[in-house]
């Protein structure tokens, strides 16, 4: 049983690697990025992690090909999200600790049970993080998330996210970690009560530290690291509910 849940996340090793994957046979292109006429009639859009103009060792940017271009989309409204912005206002000198959050039995999502606990800097000047915590009861069903601020790192520490973005599926179990980067949409699917932690950088991307004196093997290395493989929705022609923060 547990190979056969397994069989549905394919990954590829590395952190900062160039990878090329796709979900049906010949949907790449070979030798450009943005042909006139994409494979299965896709649209050929690049998502950019950083200005065109850094040097190439620093460059971060995807090319997608969609069913539809994600510009195809109703206007935005505004929702409640007070407990996800990053008010910095109150500083106090005092050390703080907390026990585990409960995990509220009124049924919510993973956007609904996130709250922010801790900030400094401004998003909107790239500048700072936000560490927050999120609970979830249930799936977010036909809802995706989004940020505009910056990189989001989540830890899962009570049962397993599974994740569903743009460039494939993760599993990710309690104990592990994941990094979905600014800009990318992603969905989180639950089996029971689940919590854990989360850290959103404003300036820059996660990075490998430096090794150092510690040598050349350091803790962390690039093959620890997985991406996942490319993932198409057969479901396209229902509605989804897009949330940005």
């Amino acid at each position: 049983f547990l190979s056969l849940i397994m069989s549905e996340y394919k990954y590829q090793p590395g952190f900062g690697n160039h990878f090329s994957s796709e979900s049906l046979p010949g949907a790449l292109p070979l030798g450009q990025n943005s042909p006139q006429e994409c494979a299965y009639g896709l649209y050929a859009e690049q998502l950019s992690g950083t200005a065109f103009t850094v040097p190439r060792s620093h460059n971060q940017r995807s090319w997608l090909y969609r069913k539809q271009p994600g510009v195809v989309q109703m206007p935005f409204t505004e929702c409640d999200g007070k407990l996800l912005t990053a008010e910095c206002s109150h500083v106090s000198p005092e050390r703080f600790q907390w026990r585990p959050f409960e995990i509220d039995e009124e049924q919510h999502d993973f956007v609904q049970g996130m709250k922010v606990i801790a900030a400094a800097g401004d998003p909107t000047v790239r500048s700072g993080i936000s560490i927050f915590i999120f609970t979830a009861n249930t799936s977010m069903d036909k809802k995706a998330f989004y940020s505009s601020d910056g990189d989001i790192l989540l830890v899962a520490e009570q049962g397993d996210l599974d994740i569903q973005t743009e460039f494939g599926k993760m599993l990710v179990k309690n104990g592990e970690i994941c990094v979905i980067q600014r800009g990318i949409h992603f969905s989180i699917s639950v089996s029971g009560p689940t919590r854990g932690y989360g850290l959103e950088v404003y300036d820059g991307h996660f990075e490998i530290p430096n090794l150092g004196p510690i040598g050349a093997n350091g803790l962390a290395n690039p093959r620890d690291f997985q991406t996942p493989v490319a993932f198409a929705d057969d479901d396209c022609k229902c509605e989804w509910t897009i949330v940005n923060k």
